[in-house]
């Protein structure tokens, strides 16, 4: 089966699943992001049955505190983001599929620190599953390399010497709403 990390892998895991003819579902996730320099994580939340994995990269928030960033800044961070994740399990509640023992592919639109999607992976792992595989798009050798040893699989079509950002490999790139993922649920054959 096919997870999509709510909300930009949605798109990618319901079009991956109609190709593979398989199920698909929505893991609820959300980067914590640098105060001022949020598309830059220092960790993430998944949500997956009913808990959530909290993910941080504890070198990199080392750093943060030593540049001066407070801990009380972060924990912020991490207090907003962890309502908008409740918020979005709420809106589109998921996993809904079991994971006990199956292969989970999960899926996003794209990773440049992996922090989502390394909270994805531990998320799932926790829910059972039997073997996670990653797919996105496009990734940085910075993202992909640590999943590698997180993962029982890693695949990314593009890896650019010097990433950017995600939207940068797209030619068009938009924000994936709530009620784009709900609308795209509703969608899947029964």
């Amino acid at each position: 089966m096919l997870l999509g990390l709510a909300r930009g892998g949605v798109p990618v895991a319901a079009a991956a699943a109609a190709a593979l003819q398989l199920p698909w579902d929505v893991l609820p996730v959300r980067k914590l992001g640098i105060p001022g320099h949020g598309e830059t994580a220092f960790g993430a939340l998944a949500a997956v049955d009913g808990g959530v994995v909290r993910v941080l990269n504890r070198p990199f928030v080392d750093q943060l505190l030593e540049l001066g960033i407070t801990q009380s800044a972060l924990d912020e961070v991490a207090r907003l983001e962890l309502a908008e994740l409740e918020r979005r399990a709420g809106t589109y509640p998921g996993p809904r599929l079991p994971l006990m023992g199956k292969t989970v592919v999960v899926a996003d639109d794209g990773m440049a620190t992996g922090a989502s999607m390394r909270a994805a992976v531990e998320a799932v792992r926790a829910a059972g599953a039997a073997t996670v595989v990653v797919a996105v798009p496009a990734a940085s050798l910075e993202a992909q390399t640590p999943l590698q040893q997180l993962a029982d699989a890693v695949f990314s079509l593009f890896i650019p010497g010097q990433f950017r950002a995600v939207g940068s490999y797209y030619r068009e790139f938009r924000q994936v709403r709530d009620d784009d993922v709900v609308r795209l649920l509703d969608a899947r054959p029964s």
